[in-house]
């Protein structure tokens, strides 16, 4: 929501008259930064929820036809048109959220990150490595959501103060890794004939791709990294790509791959969670190159979320893994809800209850 100051106004006026905090209308207001004062006649961008606060005086003007939006429907599935239409919502409604571009799929569709928060310890989230895990990205969006309107709105969750979070935290949120490989599971086919040859063979001449975990190329992105990638190579039964499990002829060949290591890199979380499905589960370990603190804040998602923690599995070349054994940081693997993958979507109920706290906890451990 975009306002107009009609007389000069100091920051810390303007967000006591909007009820809203000052540093999250800077952060949506970068051009402010450094002053004291907003100038007569400049324009601002609010968060929708202070259209309910917009003052009776001449200090802001604005358009009588903006409507205060809606809530997002975030229960639902999400593929990468439904989940790009969404995430430009949430940029409007919520004008503090950073939104990058980190990479593109094979398909050249754009991976987002969304960024906020102003603290040291810089948390990462993703979701959708896999394709017929696509329901990650709808838990994911649910929570992000709840979380930013308790931001704005100055509440608690779980007995949190999601604005002390966001002071002392910054997150990195990554919804969808593999859009190809989620529009295929749920939509088809794609437009380009290009692939679609290959993908019928590999997915034995059926158009039925619900099983489909890979990206549109084949290989399965969560065995893509180097961290006893060898390993997974020499024992992994699909010997050529394959609508899963394939490694791929070398680590990180696959864009979607490379886009999330370079993020990594370039900004050195102190711990990152990738959500997957299913089996209600919780890896922390990795060749004990985790920190101690690894098993203190898995011991908090235990507590929230009622999951199993699982220090040691016979799996190497995952995100979490290569992360874990390059940073020495710690990283996580939720395996959300219980059944065959896809999980149906009668689960989200259920899988939201029971991961909420994980989310939170991620933050403030």
């Amino acid at each position: 929501m975009y306002v107009r100051v009609k007389s000069a106004i100091s920051i810390k006026e303007l967000a006591n008259q909007v009820k809203l905090n000052e540093q999250l209308l800077v952060d949506c207001n970068p051009d402010i930064r450094n002053n004291d004062f907003i100038k007569e006649d400049t324009t601002i961008c609010l968060p929708d929820a202070c259209i309910d606060y917009i003052p009776n005086s001449l200090y802001i003007e604005y358009d009588d036809s903006q409507e205060k939006s809606q809530a997002i429907l975030t229960k639902k599935p999400y593929d990468s048109v439904e989940l790009e239409r969404d995430i430009e919502k949430l940029t409007l409604m919520y004008p503090f959220i950073n939104k990058n571009v980190i990479g593109y799929s094979v398909l050249n569709k754009p991976i987002y990150e969304l960024t906020f928060g102003h603290g040291k310890k810089k948390i990462h989230m993703n979701g959708a490595f896999h394709a017929n895990e696509w329901i990650t990205t709808s838990v994911i969006m649910h929570w992000l959501q709840d979380y930013l309107k308790a931001i704005v709105d100055g509440k608690h969750l779980g007995g949190h103060s999601c604005l002390e979070l966001y002071h002392d935290t910054t997150l990195s949120v990554v919804p969808m890794v593999n859009p190809d490989g989620v529009d295929l599971v749920l939509n088809g086919l794609p437009d380009t004939i290009e692939y679609e040859p290959a993908l019928l063979q590999m997915n034995d001449l059926s158009i039925d791709f619900s099983q489909w975990k890979a990206n549109i190329r084949g290989i399965d992105l969560n065995n893509q990294y180097p961290a006893k990638w060898e390993i997974e190579k020499a024992r992994k039964r699909p010997k050529a790509p394959a609508p899963r499990d394939y490694p791929g002829d070398a680590p990180l060949t696959e864009p979607e791959a490379v886009a999330l290591a370079e993020l990594v890199k370039n900004n050195q979380f102190d711990r990152v969670l990738a959500f997957h499905t299913q089996g209600e589960e919780i890896y922390w370990g990795y060749l004990r190159k985790e920190p101690e603190e690894a098993e203190t804040i898995v011991k908090e998602f235990v507590k929230h979320s009622g999951y199993k923690a699982v220090r040691d599995i016979d799996s190497h070349a995952g995100f979490r893994d290569w992360f874990v054994n390059d940073w020495r940081k710690a990283g996580y693997t939720i395996e959300l809800g219980m059944g065959e993958n896809p999980l149906p979507f009668d689960q989200f109920d259920d899988i939201y209850r029971k991961s909420k706290g994980i989310f939170l906890a991620a933050l403030y451990m």
